[in-house]
């Protein structure tokens, strides 16, 4: 059977090892590093699929727990699929909901077999396993889905993570054994994930059991849990290079432009985090002069755009001090015009990073990057960073 997700290695910046790639899938294909929006319950908040391919975004991520809960994955199953159900040609890729599962620590309860835990919408009891993970997820039927695994927290012992990882991989195993049963197998592709913490001989334990399942793609999860930034950037210096050359590499839950330029460089390939729609909502933007929580009374008379050197609607449209206004006075515009730009500054960052290393510029660019970057007057704190 030919692998219905693939990925083409395009270039290597020769001064960095940064990677330049394009992954291919059932709806099309996205260059790589990419960073994805994330629609949780089908949808990327307050902006429509039309506003979401203007800003640039060519494959979103959509979360198996919430669309499991409400409305059901029978019910997208009987729409035709996520692509049809929301309206969306291009590439989707569907997060397990394992994280999802173990943030609720105070009702679950883990088993070899699965996990059980209360729905946070009503309290009822449910149950997951990897085979009912995977089954859900083809009946999303989302072009790139996750397997189950068990994100342990940060700080926990080492005794503690190693059973961890030892217990995703055999989910692991039964993910694939019931995705390659299925009749969605020719459809979508299954990506293992690694755990391990911030313990290098335990990621690295990971890896070698994930890699003898064997999947088209391998993400590196179990990070913006509570680790430091200093932390995540050492797990990535000694994971991603014991990860296949020829597959994704994909980095869970992380999507500051730092996490972004310093995640490339250690060689990731597909980012995701809610950080851009979720800051939105509370009146900060990214801009490449820094955070600028625009509901301040800085701004209420500065009839500048957002970012002068952003191609997005919200910037090419209207003024800080206009935007201000519609989030002081509750209106939903506010909201998304910020969205707006939040996520067209990412995918324009990803797309200039990409550009980078065609040119065998991502050193200097990222030197760059972060130089403007401590230049700015405020920064997103690490906890707003932590987005999973």
């Amino acid at each position: 059977m030919n692998e219905p997700v693939t990925f083409e290695l395009i270039k290597t910046c020769a001064r960095s090892g940064a990677r330049l790639g394009r992954v291919h899938t059932p709806h099309g294909s996205f260059d790589t590093p990419a960073f994805m929006p994330v629609g949780t319950q089908a949808a990327v908040k307050c902006v429509s699929p039309e506003e979401l391919a203007e800003a640039g975004a060519n494959v979103i991520l959509a979360n198996t727990y919430h669309l499991s809960l409400r409305p059901g994955e029978d019910v997208v199953r009987g729409a035709g699929g996520l692509h049809a159900f929301m309206n969306w040609d291009r590439p989707i890729l569907t997060d397990s909901g394992g994280y999802q599962v173990f943030s609720l620590k105070d009702t679950r309860g883990i088993t070899e077999d699965g996990v059980t835990f209360r729905s946070h919408i009503d309290g009822s009891a449910k149950y997951m396993t990897p085979e009912r993970a995977v089954d859900i997820q083809h009946a999303l039927g989302a072009d790139i889905i996750m397997a189950f695994d068990e994100c342990a927290p940060v700080p926990a012992p080492h005794a503690y993570v190693s059973e961890s990882v030892e217990r995703t991989a055999r989910w692991a195993a039964r993910c694939k054994a019931r995705h390659m049963e299925s009749d969605r197998a020719p459809l979508s592709g299954l990506f293992g994930i690694v755990q391990g913490g911030v313990f290098e001989d335990l990621r690295k334990r990971s890896v070698d059991l994930t890699l003898d399942i064997g999947f088209p793609g391998y993400a590196v999860g179990g990070l913006s849990v509570g680790e430091s930034a200093d932390e995540m950037y050492a797990v990535l210096d000694y994971t991603c290079p014991m990860l296949p050359t020829r597959k994704p590499r994909y980095l869970m839950g992380a999507g500051s432009p730092d996490y972004l330029v310093e995640g490339v460089l250690r060689g990731i390939d597909m980012f995701d985090c809610v950080l851009p729609t979720r800051i939105a909502r509370n009146g900060s933007a990214i801009t490449s002069m820094g955070r600028l929580i625009i509901r301040d009374q800085a701004y209420a008379r500065d009839y500048g755009p957002i970012d002068p050197a952003c191609r997005c609607y919200a910037c090419r449209n209207f003024s800080r001090a206009y935007v201000r206004h519609l989030l002081k006075a509750g209106e939903v515009l506010g909201i998304r015009l910020m969205t707006i730009h939040n996520l067209t500054y990412l995918l324009d960052l990803m797309k200039a990073i990409r550009q980078a290393i065609m040119n065998d510029e991502f050193d200097l660019f990222r030197n760059k990057f972060l130089q403007a970057e401590r230049a700015g007057d405020e920064r997103i704190s690490h906890d707003e960073k932590v987005c999973n």
